[in-house]
């Protein structure tokens, strides 16, 4: 009986399921996860998970003192409910789980050091070891450095919003764990500029991905490589033989039901074969590039831009939680909130562009997969939580 291409693809990378809905827990026995900011905003409204959000935001109140506005205990409480639901995901997952630092401090070294090793704090104090834990970091120059300090404390780093080379050998000599290049992003990018239409190995995120891995891998790097935010089955099928790849149920489903001959495209064997130029990162270097590559450089602060939207629309909608809890009165409208912060040309619909948080959220709101959220998609579906990874 002929292999399903997952079948194969499973025979040489490491398959990873990335999605929004809580059920693929069980569906797909996960061995990663990771939240965020627009994860947890899920997650807040979900009946199942009243408890621990309103006991984190009470908590966070009374440890801030009288004088904090509810703001500030808002910010305080997303660090609590982060870790909080980074622990309940870890009784269920055997490995990690990543928890992400506030994107405010992407360009923060020294802050970005001190909230992760907080985080950690929180984590080791419920008893959780660190090997378990990767914290998530924007790769900016800055968090990058920071990555290499945690990592040098075994506080193990997953570098994302990761776009142009010039990231990913800074993290490969900062020996960070893991990398997360987003391939369809990087698409998106190109086919808005130019307007063409790319297909298999002349789409520009396979090719962005392909340098980075066999970049890695000529030069013996440990850093490990994880494809992200796939469009289409093509983009996976010309990145097979990576580190790792996380896929959406709906495009697993696809090489699920396909019994084409899958060929390895990635390998260490051809990487360290071929003439590639070794480039020596340092922050004049880096700054060089990442000037002269337009979309890394836009993408970038796009990302950074969208994780702190979707962390203020969380703080906000805890902070009109805690007003509410302390009324005792029932919190309402939560979908109707989330929705008009995020249709920001107040069309009616939530595009990709507009969303800029979690791809695994805005798939799994966007039911109909016609690329843009409708207000109905929103109240029906806001029970998205985490990001899962499997092996």
């Amino acid at each position: 009986m002929a292999k399903s291409l997952l079948e194969q693809l499973r025979e040489m990378t490491v398959v990873v399921a990335d999605t929004g809905d809580i059920q693929a827990i069980e569906k797909f026995t996960p061995r990663d996860a990771t939240t965020n900011p627009s994860l947890i905003t899920a997650a807040a409204q979900m009946p199942q998970y009243q408890e621990i959000v309103d006991e984190t935001l009470l908590q966070a109140k009374k440890d801030s003192g009288s004088s904090a506005t509810e703001t500030q205990i808002a910010t305080l409480a997303f660090d609590r409910l982060a870790v909080s639901f980074g622990k309940k995901i870890l009784e269920i997952i055997p490995q990690r789980v990543s928890t992400e630092v506030d994107a405010r401090l992407s360009y923060d070294t020294e802050a970005t050091i001190a909230k992760a090793r907080d985080l950690i704090a929180q984590y080791e104090a419920s008893g959780i070891g660190r090997d378990r834990v990767l914290i998530k970091i924007a790769s900016t120059w800055e968090g990058i450095k920071a990555a290499e300090v945690l990592e040098k404390e075994d506080i193990h780093c997953n570098l994302t919003l990761l776009f142009g080379l010039h990231q990913a050998i800074a993290c490969a000599e900062a020996n960070i764990t893991l990398i997360s290049p987003f391939v369809g992003r990087i698409l998106d990018w190109y086919t808005k500029e130019t307007g063409k239409e790319y297909i298999g190995a002349e789409d520009p995120g396979v090719q962005s991905v392909t340098k980075i891995y066999n970049y890695y891998k000529k030069f013996g790097y440990k850093t490990e490589v994880m494809g992200a935010s796939f469009r289409n089955i093509s983009e996976i099928t010309e990145l097979a033989g990576c580190d790792l790849l996380t896929i959406s149920p709906k495009l697993l489903a696809e090489l699920d039901t396909s019994e084409e001959q899958l060929i390895r495209k990635l390998s260490p064997d051809t990487a360290m074969a071929m003439d590639i130029e070794k480039i020596t990162m340092d922050k004049a270097t880096f700054d060089q590039m990442h000037a002269a590559d337009r979309m890394a450089n836009e993408k970038l602060d796009e990302g950074i831009k969208g994780f702190t939207k979707a962390l203020e629309t969380l703080e906000q909608l805890l902070a009109a939680r805690l007003f509410r809890l302390e009324a005792g009165e029932s919190v309402g409208h939560a979908a109707e909130e989330i929705f008009l912060a995020y249709d920001l040309d107040g069309d009616g619909f939530i595009t990709r562009e507009e969303w800029l948080g979690s791809d695994a959220v805005f798939d799994a709101l966007d039911e109909d997969h016609d690329g843009k959220i409708s207000p109905e998609e929103m109240g029906v579906g806001l029970g998205g939580v985490f990001q899962l990874v499997k092996a």
